[in-house]
């Protein structure tokens, strides 16, 4: 097939398969898929670009490293993926071989060059990274995001193209509504995707800064988390203030239950803040700038 024939069309519809994983590692190993589909040379590092569709931001530096010394040691086998731009070349897939030989100070990597146009670029760049799951859960929600911006998928064409059901997607993308510094929690590997799954049913945001604090802190299991949202939620759902309370006091309840992210009662001159457990306990004294040896 003529490459220009290549443009304007789907990937799919260009190597008759969903599965890009398979075909990329085909392209970069089998020298008769890349005649095919580009054409095979040797690049300058200097000249490449990142590819502005990538959704993979974090890189595990150790393996980076061991993969920089080995490139130092037996150079690059597999050809990174690449299409000629204004400016050099953009890469489209091979991220890691590229950084790792920048680490490594070399100065030219195999390549194999293939037109794609910015809408299968983009769609290579996701799927592909999709498909191996070498993204964070947040990585994998922004991809999500852009393949159903920026290509009009709906969730359930997207659930039938990467082969991971609807609902999944569903729960995958609402980690977007968290506040970034939750988000970041995530993609430093610091929390999981169950662990703050519960928490996008919170409306307080310094609520979910607090609970997910504190399940970081102190290595909550994901129905810890689950339990620590409820005994949040369930007073907050059942409180019935009373007609003649002041509403001014009322506020600086919600305030304070915010806050603590438990049951707080203000009555008769007195304020009661509930907690569950002795870690509890302890996160609360935290909270309030107790300066003590735990309890």
């Amino acid at each position: 097939m003529p490459k220009d024939e290549h443009l304007g069309t789907g990937l799919a519809a260009i190597f008759g398969s969903d599965n890009l994983s398979d075909i990329i590692d085909d392209i970069q190993n089998n020298s008769t898929a890349a005649e095919q589909y580009g054409r095979k040379t040797t690049l300058k590092i200097s000249e490449i670009r990142r590819n502005p569709y990538q959704p993979r931001h974090v890189f595990d530096q150790t393996k980076l490293q061991e993969l920089a010394d080995s490139i130092k040691e037996h150079g690059v086998f597999t050809p990174i993926l690449v299409r000629a731009s204004a400016r050099g070349y953009e890469l489209i897939a091979g991220e890691r071989r590229l950084k790792a030989s920048q680490l490594a100070g070399k100065e030219e990597i195999p390549a194999i060059i293939v037109d794609f146009n910015d809408e299968q670029m983009m769609e290579v760049s996701l799927l592909e990274n999709i498909q191996r799951e070498n993204l964070n859960a947040i990585e994998e929600a922004q991809a999500y995001k852009q393949l159903m911006d920026n290509m009009g998928y709906t969730q359930e064409q997207l659930s039938n193209r990467i082969g991971k059901s609807r609902e999944y997607i569903a729960n995958t993308l609402r980690l977007l509504k968290l506040p970034p510094y939750v988000q970041k929690l995530v993609e430093d590997g610091k929390l999981s995707m169950g662990q703050v799954r519960p928490l996008i049913t919170i409306d307080s945001e310094d609520t979910v800064k607090t609970i997910a604090t504190k399940t970081m802190k102190d290595g909550l299991s994901v129905r810890a988390v689950e339990k620590l949202v409820k005994s949040f939620k369930q007073p907050r759902m059942h409180l019935e203030p009373s007609p003649v309370a002041d509403s001014n006091i009322l506020d600086v309840q919600k305030r304070l239950q915010n806050r603590f992210a438990t049951k707080v009662k203000i009555t008769n001159n007195a304020i009661t803040i509930n907690y569950s457990d002795t870690a509890d306990l302890n996160r609360i004294l935290d909270l309030l700038g107790y300066d003590s040896e735990e309890i």
